[in-house]
């Protein structure tokens, strides 16, 4: 007996798109093959009437008689412009600032570095400083500011007066390079940018401050401090832990 027929066998058939002479199923599954020759065959009808304007306006050319503006081809691939990509791109930035907004409740992602300041993009005048005149600026006078120097790098770490102001708990830091201190932690003793000796570790844990003050949001630098050579025989700083 004849094979039972199934929903596909009673769904319309149309030409396949591929394949000569073959007919294929309307199915689901073949439908977005079946719209894309549909409009591959609509793009190409609309270039051939083009075509056939644009040779029926070349030939009253020829003839002298006067033409409208040439017609663009309808199916030319439209070249994304600069505008078009600065649209892009602010469309994409506040994509990411809404997503941020709704995942952490913050639209920058909760990110609280420097480039959250907008002092960080405004140039500032950065100077060179004597170490006796960056002693100066150790938070005794509340009319100037309070710098920190880390490496010969000096920055201003006015926002937080509490700590490195006169009774803070970095107070000892201010107005003064005290790179040593920060690699070994001998806040008292090792007051000084003589770094010899540090090991890797140590250095380390200088490269880690170094960058907290370089990327901290509220603090930016203002200069560097240039220091008095160190006599390479004098002796290298005894560490406060007496086992180190």
């Amino acid at each position: 007996g004849a094979a039972p027929s199934t929903d596909e066998d009673e769904l319309p058939k149309v030409p396949d798109p591929n394949i000569a002479e073959r007919m294929v199923s309307t199915k689901p599954a073949n439908q977005p093959f079946l719209a894309y020759k549909e409009y591959r065959n609509k793009r190409e009808a609309q270039h051939k009437a083009w075509e056939e304007r644009m040779k029926e306006r070349d030939e009253m050319i020829a003839k002298g008689l006067k033409v409208g503006p040439k017609e663009k081809d309808p199916t030319e691939e439209v070249e994304v412009g600069l505008l078009g990509l600065l649209k892009f791109i602010l469309y994409l930035l506040i994509f990411v600032v809404l997503a941020g907004k709704f995942f952490t409740g913050s639209f920058l992602w909760e990110y609280e570095g420097k480039w959250t300041n907008l002092r960080t993009y405004m140039p500032t005048n950065q100077r060179l400083f004597s170490e006796r005149l960056l002693a100066e600026f150790d938070g005794s006078n509340e009319g100037r500011p309070i710098y920190v120097a880390i490496d010969h790098d000096v920055y201003d770490v006015s926002n937080n007066r509490g700590t490195y102001g006169p009774g803070g708990s970095y107070h000892h830091m201010a107005g003064i390079d005290a790179a040593r201190s920060f690699a070994t932690g001998c806040f008292a003793t090792h007051r000084t940018h003589d770094i010899r000796g540090l090991t890797d570790s140590e250095l380390q844990g200088l490269e880690h401050w170094k960058q907290f003050f370089a990327n901290h949001k509220s603090y930016f630098k203002v200069g560097k401090v240039v220091h008095h050579p160190i006599d390479p025989a004098s002796p290298v700083p005894e560490h406060c832990d007496p086992k180190k």
